[in-house]
Protein backbone atom coordinates (compact mmCIF):
# COMPACT_ATOMS: atom_id res chain seq x y z
CA UNK A 1 0.00 0.00 0.00
CA UNK A 2 1.86 2.96 -1.33
CA UNK A 3 1.73 6.63 -0.62
CA UNK A 4 -1.02 8.39 -2.56
CA UNK A 5 0.24 11.05 -4.96
CA UNK A 6 -0.37 14.69 -4.13
CA UNK A 7 -1.38 13.97 -0.51
CA UNK A 8 0.71 14.72 2.54
CA UNK A 9 1.43 11.48 4.35
CA UNK A 10 1.01 11.05 8.12
CA UNK A 11 1.93 7.79 9.87
CA UNK A 12 0.29 7.18 13.27
CA UNK A 13 2.15 5.40 16.03
CA UNK A 14 0.17 3.68 18.82
CA UNK A 15 -1.55 6.28 20.99
CA UNK A 16 -1.59 8.97 18.30
CA UNK A 17 -4.43 10.59 16.37
CA UNK A 18 -4.61 13.14 13.60
CA UNK A 19 -7.38 15.35 12.16
CA UNK A 20 -6.80 16.84 8.73
CA UNK A 21 -8.27 18.33 5.58
CA UNK A 22 -8.41 16.84 2.09
CA UNK A 23 -4.70 17.35 1.43
CA UNK A 24 -3.72 14.45 3.72
CA UNK A 25 -3.65 10.70 3.93
CA UNK A 26 -3.22 9.00 7.31
CA UNK A 27 -1.65 5.57 7.65
CA UNK A 28 -0.95 3.07 10.42
CA UNK A 29 -0.35 -0.59 11.19
CA UNK A 30 -2.65 -2.31 13.69
CA UNK A 31 -2.34 -5.55 15.60
CA UNK A 32 -4.71 -5.79 18.56
CA UNK A 33 -5.00 -1.98 18.52
CA UNK A 34 -7.97 -0.31 16.87
CA UNK A 35 -8.33 2.74 14.62
CA UNK A 36 -11.47 4.78 14.28
CA UNK A 37 -11.76 7.07 11.28
CA UNK A 38 -14.28 9.90 11.26
CA UNK A 39 -14.94 11.69 7.97
CA UNK A 40 -17.25 14.57 7.10
CA UNK A 41 -18.14 14.39 3.39
CA UNK A 42 -19.41 17.98 3.22
CA UNK A 43 -16.23 19.51 4.66
CA UNK A 44 -13.83 16.81 3.39
CA UNK A 45 -12.23 16.80 6.83
CA UNK A 46 -11.49 13.69 8.82
CA UNK A 47 -9.44 12.12 11.53
CA UNK A 48 -8.01 8.80 12.58
CA UNK A 49 -6.98 7.40 15.96
CA UNK A 50 -4.77 4.44 16.90
CA UNK A 51 -5.59 3.26 20.41
CA UNK A 52 -4.18 0.41 22.48
CA UNK A 53 -6.83 -0.15 25.16
CA UNK A 54 -10.52 0.74 25.45
CA UNK A 55 -10.17 2.86 28.60
CA UNK A 56 -7.71 3.92 31.25
CA UNK A 57 -9.99 2.38 33.86
CA UNK A 58 -10.37 3.72 37.36
CA UNK A 59 -6.67 4.41 37.89
CA UNK A 60 -6.08 8.03 38.84
CA UNK A 61 -4.32 9.78 36.03
CA UNK A 62 -3.42 13.18 34.75
CA UNK A 63 -6.18 15.57 33.79
CA UNK A 64 -4.82 15.53 30.21
CA UNK A 65 -6.49 13.13 27.76
CA UNK A 66 -4.34 10.28 26.43
CA UNK A 67 -4.72 8.85 22.90
CA UNK A 68 -3.61 5.38 24.02
CA UNK A 69 -7.13 4.84 25.40
CA UNK A 70 -10.08 4.56 23.02
CA UNK A 71 -12.55 6.63 25.02
CA UNK A 72 -10.05 9.47 25.44
CA UNK A 73 -8.81 9.26 21.82
CA UNK A 74 -12.39 9.63 20.59
CA UNK A 75 -12.94 12.67 22.83
CA UNK A 76 -9.72 14.23 21.52
CA UNK A 77 -10.61 13.54 17.89
CA UNK A 78 -14.11 14.99 18.32
CA UNK A 79 -12.64 18.12 19.94
CA UNK A 80 -10.18 18.53 17.03
CA UNK A 81 -13.00 18.06 14.50
CA UNK A 82 -15.09 20.72 16.24
CA UNK A 83 -12.06 23.05 16.15
CA UNK A 84 -11.95 22.45 12.38
CA UNK A 85 -15.62 23.48 12.13
CA UNK A 86 -17.01 19.93 11.83
CA UNK A 87 -19.83 18.47 13.90
CA UNK A 88 -18.62 14.91 14.73
CA UNK A 89 -22.20 13.63 14.67
CA UNK A 90 -22.30 14.40 10.93
CA UNK A 91 -19.25 12.22 10.31
CA UNK A 92 -19.10 8.72 8.91
CA UNK A 93 -17.19 6.31 11.13
CA UNK A 94 -15.14 3.31 10.11
CA UNK A 95 -13.45 0.89 12.54
CA UNK A 96 -10.39 -1.27 11.90
CA UNK A 97 -8.09 -3.63 13.79
CA UNK A 98 -8.53 -5.75 16.87
CA UNK A 99 -6.56 -8.66 15.43
CA UNK A 100 -5.39 -11.64 17.42
CA UNK A 101 -1.62 -11.51 17.19
CA UNK A 102 -0.98 -14.73 19.14
CA UNK A 103 -3.66 -17.22 18.06
CA UNK A 104 -1.84 -20.29 19.40
CA UNK A 105 -1.81 -18.74 22.87
CA UNK A 106 -5.53 -17.95 22.92
CA UNK A 107 -8.32 -20.32 23.87
CA UNK A 108 -11.46 -20.11 21.75
CA UNK A 109 -13.45 -18.99 24.82
CA UNK A 110 -11.04 -16.13 25.65
CA UNK A 111 -11.90 -12.54 24.85
CA UNK A 112 -8.75 -11.00 23.41
CA UNK A 113 -7.49 -7.45 23.87
CA UNK A 114 -8.34 -6.85 20.21
CA UNK A 115 -11.92 -8.00 20.70
CA UNK A 116 -12.31 -5.73 23.74
CA UNK A 117 -10.93 -2.81 21.71
CA UNK A 118 -13.24 -3.44 18.75
CA UNK A 119 -16.35 -3.86 20.87
CA UNK A 120 -15.47 -0.72 22.83
CA UNK A 121 -15.09 1.28 19.60
CA UNK A 122 -18.53 0.17 18.43
CA UNK A 123 -20.10 1.08 21.77
CA UNK A 124 -18.36 4.48 22.03
CA UNK A 125 -19.51 5.54 18.57
CA UNK A 126 -23.04 4.30 19.24
CA UNK A 127 -23.11 6.28 22.50
CA UNK A 128 -22.01 9.42 20.62
CA UNK A 129 -24.68 8.92 17.93
CA UNK A 130 -22.06 8.56 15.17
CA UNK A 131 -22.99 6.24 12.31
CA UNK A 132 -20.56 3.38 11.60
CA UNK A 133 -20.60 2.78 7.84
CA UNK A 134 -18.08 -0.07 7.73
CA UNK A 135 -15.66 -2.04 9.83
CA UNK A 136 -12.90 -4.58 9.45
CA UNK A 137 -12.33 -6.09 12.87
CA UNK A 138 -10.83 -9.12 14.55
CA UNK A 139 -9.36 -12.16 12.83
CA UNK A 140 -5.75 -13.27 12.99
CA UNK A 141 -2.77 -11.06 12.23
CA UNK A 142 -2.23 -7.36 11.67
CA UNK A 143 -3.70 -4.77 9.32
CA UNK A 144 -2.20 -2.03 7.22
CA UNK A 145 -4.52 1.00 7.00
CA UNK A 146 -4.53 4.05 4.69
CA UNK A 147 -7.18 6.76 5.10
CA UNK A 148 -7.56 9.18 2.17
CA UNK A 149 -9.08 12.26 3.79
CA UNK A 150 -9.91 13.82 0.41
CA UNK A 151 -12.63 11.26 -0.33
CA UNK A 152 -13.11 9.26 2.89
CA UNK A 153 -11.80 5.99 1.43
CA UNK A 154 -9.98 3.68 3.81
CA UNK A 155 -7.90 0.81 2.51
CA UNK A 156 -7.36 -2.09 4.89
CA UNK A 157 -5.08 -5.03 4.20
CA UNK A 158 -5.08 -7.86 6.73
CA UNK A 159 -1.85 -9.84 6.94
CA UNK A 160 -2.06 -13.26 8.53
CA UNK A 161 1.02 -14.65 10.26
CA UNK A 162 3.10 -16.91 8.04
CA UNK A 163 3.41 -20.61 8.82
CA UNK A 164 7.01 -19.94 9.91
CA UNK A 165 5.85 -17.31 12.42
CA UNK A 166 3.19 -19.69 13.80
CA UNK A 167 5.71 -22.54 14.09
CA UNK A 168 8.20 -20.23 15.84
CA UNK A 169 5.51 -19.03 18.26
CA UNK A 170 4.57 -22.62 19.11
CA UNK A 171 8.24 -23.58 19.58
CA UNK A 172 8.84 -20.64 21.91
CA UNK A 173 5.66 -21.48 23.81
CA UNK A 174 6.80 -25.13 24.14
CA UNK A 175 10.18 -24.03 25.54
CA UNK A 176 8.57 -21.84 28.18
CA UNK A 177 6.36 -24.55 29.67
Amino acid sequence: MARLKDLMDIFLQPGELFVADATFQIRTILGSCVSITLWCPQARVGGMSHFLLPTRGNAPGPAELDGRYGDEALQMMMKDLRSAGVNPKLCQAKIFGGGNMFPSQTRASDITVGQRNGEAARKMLQNEGINVVTESLFGIGHRQIIFNVSNGDVWSRQVRPSQLEIATEKAVQGCST
